[in-house]
C-alpha cells in the first residue's frame, strides 16, 4: 500500500500452505497477483484493480507474487493475459 506504480514486484513467502485474503485499499494502480505452489507452479493469478476491500484467495498457497502493471512489467502481463482472460 502507498507505492507507486515503479515499485518492483513483491514476493510474499510462507512456511506452510495458507489461504489470506487481499487487499488494495490505498493502491493507486492496478497489479497481477500470481498465486504459487511450494514449486512455484503458478495455482491462479488475477488482476487486482485499485481499492478492493477484500480479494479472497482463490486456493490455498505458499507464495504470493504482485506485479504492478507498468510498461516494464507489460511482458509479464501480456503473458498471462493471453494463457486466460482476466477475471
Amino acid at each position: 500500500m502507498f507505492r507507486s506504480r515503479k515499485t518492483k514486484p513483491l514476493l510474499f513467502s510462507f512456511e506452510k500452505d495458507v489461504t489470506l485474503s487481499l487487499t488494495s485499499y490505498f493502491v493507486f494502480f492496478s497489479f497481477l497477483a500470481l498465486w504459487l505452489d511450494e514449486k512455484n507452479k503458478v495455482l491462479a493469478f488475477e488482476l487486482i484493480r485499485p481499492f478492493r476491500a477484500i480479494i479472497p484467495a482463490p486456493v490455498p498457497f505458499r507464495k504470493l507474487i504482485e506485479i504492478p502493471l507498468s510498461e516494464e512489467n507489460k511482458f509479464i502481463v501480456d503473458f498471462f493475459g493471453r494463457r486466460e482472460r482476466f477475471k
